[in-house]
Formats: structure tokens, C-alpha cells, sequence
């Protein structure tokens, strides 16, 4: 929330600042696949802009489930949440669902495939029991209580499995790339436009960013014009440039899930319960190379809704 002061997140005294919950990440930073670093980085990014549009960033980890703590509010720098030095336990609080008001599933390891009736092939990488079993523990309270729910690449394919979809465990290399090669390190993302529907929970969250002559958004650093995409989309749709980053994707979508957004080559891009709160993305909205707008305005809707009784 902007203030008089331009101080970006700070909320009236008088205005309570949802509990938004994040399973931490359980994998250390100092595993040789650089994957892990950089999930366990953009966790971080998250925890920020929860907290600069209003909420209030609850760290779970396993002891908090079995124990019924949780973190503390992560007020000033935030905690790293991550293996390589998560939070200390906090104040003692009701272990009960109602006990936050939202629950953000982030980015991380894939997913095991025995999960959803695979067995593991040979591209995986950092599949982790424990996260795995930290990130379901937390999503099902959340659905049972009819918390609202965002899923964030990693977390949007666990909502597809946990709702009983699969995963693609390797893509194919197509006409769209969805993840940089190897030695474009010094550059993290694909950057493609995915079509969104209109009235979806995910077109909202980017209500507020979409350019309306281009019909698009462009990160800050990519030098690509919003309006590069080619012939424009049909009037009401919402289509945006996102960071993509991944080589899994959903496979068989769940059902009680819509798909909600997709990109040129048909890669499921966003989901969502249309019976209640819960949507997840594909790509990652809190990435650095974007504006400082584009970041928050998604997790800014996303708190609002967490906000609204």
C-alpha cells in the first residue's frame, strides 16, 4: 500500500494485515543444482511483497504443523525460510486453519511422481519427501477451510496433483521454450505472453498492470515492446508477459480445476477452484526483472481477497 510518505507496504494502523501462509523451503542453498538457490531467493521475494501489500507473512514449517506454532510476523528484513537458515519458532498460536487468513504455495523442488501415480523418470531435480509432505499438509487445511489459496509454479502444479491432475515430468523442447538454457544463466527467464481469461481470478490480479493499447505487459529489462506479440486478441482477453522458468508442466488438469490461462504452444499457464479462492500460475510474479508494479499488483489482489470475510 502506498502512504503519504511514499513508503511502499505500510498499512493504517487501524487496518489488520491478513496472515498469509508460506511453507518454508526445506532444501539448502549450497545443493549443486543452482535451481535450488534461486527458489529458495525468489521465496524471499515473496515473503516481501506480502508484506508490502499488506499482509502479514506467517512462516510454516513442519514443527509449526506438528506443535501448533508458527513463525513470528516477519517484520523488517525478512527470514530466509529456506534450509540454510529458516525461522526460530515464534509465538504460540491457534494450529487451527482459521488461524490465517491465506496460504501462498511457492516455487521449488518437482514435485515426486509417485504423487500422482508416475514413477520417477530421470530429468527430476531436488525432489524432497519432506517439502512435498510440508507443502499437502498446508494446502489441504487451507482448502478444508476454504482459505484462499495461491499457487506459484511449483505450487501450481501441486494444486493439480492435490486435486488429482498430473504432471509433464520433462517437456519437450517445442516451438516455445519455457526455461533458459544452461549457459544463459546471466539471464533466468524465458519471457513469453500467455493469454488469460477474462472475469478469471488470475485476470484480475493483473487487472491493474495490463497496458490497454498493447494489450500486454513488458518486464523492465527484456527491451521488448508490450505490443510485440503479433495479431491482437479478441476483445475482453487479457494477455500478459510473464518469467518462465521451468520444465515441468500440468498434464492431465484435475478435476474441479479450470484452466485459466494458456500459452501459444497449449502449456497450462494458470489454474482455478471455481468454487472458492484458489488459482495458481505457472510462471513466477514476483520476479526481480519485472516493475516494481507488475511485482506487487498480483499479490496485492491476492491479499485483498484474503482480507474479505
Amino acid at each position: 500500500m502506498q502512504t503519504p510518505d511514499g513508503t511502499v507496504g505500510a498499512v493504517p494502523g487501524d487496518v489488520r494485515r491478513p496472515r498469509i501462509g508460506i511453507p518454508v523451503r526445506l532444501s539448502s542453498s549450497a545443493d549443486p543444482d543452482p535451481r535450488v538457490a534461486k527458489a529458495n531467493s525468489l521465496f524471499g521475494c515473496i515473503v516481501s511483497l506480502i508484506r508490502d501489500v499488506g499482509g502479514e507473512p506467517v512462516l510454516l514449517t513442519p514443527e509449526s504443523l506438528e506443535r501448533g506454532l508458527a513463525g513470528p510476523p516477519t517484520s523488517g528484513p525478512p527470514a530466509s525460510g529456506t534450509a540454510d537458515g529458516g525461522p526460530s519458532d515464534g509465538e504460540k498460536v491457534p494450529d487451527a486453519p482459521e488461524a490465517l487468513d491465506g496460504v501462498v504455495l511457492p516455487g521449488g523442488g518437482d514435485v515426486d511422481p509417485r504423487l500422482y501415480g508416475e514413477e520417477p523418470g530421470p530429468s527430476l531435480y531436488d525432489v524432497n519427501a519432506e517439502q512435498d509432505r510440508l507443502d499437502i499438509a498446508v494446502a489441504r487445511r487451507a482448502l478444508d477451510a476454504g482459505t484462499p489459496v495461491l499457487g506459484i509454479c511449483r505450487g501450481h502444479q501441486l494444486l493439480n496433483v492435490l486435486y488429482g491432475g498430473t504432471l509433464v515430468q520433462d517437456m519437450t523442447p517445442g516451438t516455445m521454450p519455457h526455461r533458459q538454457i544452461p549457459s544463459a544463466a546471466n539471464r533466468p527467464w524465458v519471457w513469453h505472453e500467455v493469454t488469460i481469461t477474462p472475469g478469471s481470478k488470475v485476470a484480475k490480479m493483473y487487472a491493474q498492470v495490463q497496458n490497454p493499447e498493447a494489450g500486454g505487459t513488458a518486464p523492465a529489462d527484456t527491451g521488448e515492446a508490450a505490443g510485440d506479440a503479433g495479431a491482437p486478441e479478441p476483445a475482453g482477453a487479457v494477455e500478459v508477459k510473464i518469467a518462465s522458468g521451468h520444465h515441468q508442466a500440468v498434464d492431465r488438469v484435475a478435476p474441479g480445476l479450470l484452466v485459466t490461462a494458456v500459452a501459444d504452444d497449449g502449456t497450462v499457464e494458470a489454474l482455478e477452484d471455481p468454487d472458492r479462492w484458489v488459482a495458481s500460475v505457472q510462471w513466477h510474479p514476483e520476479a526481480l526483472e519485472l516493475t516494481e508494479e507488475q511485482r506487487l499488483a498480483p499479490f496485492r489482489v491476492f491479499v485483498e481477497a484474503c482480507r474479505t470475510p
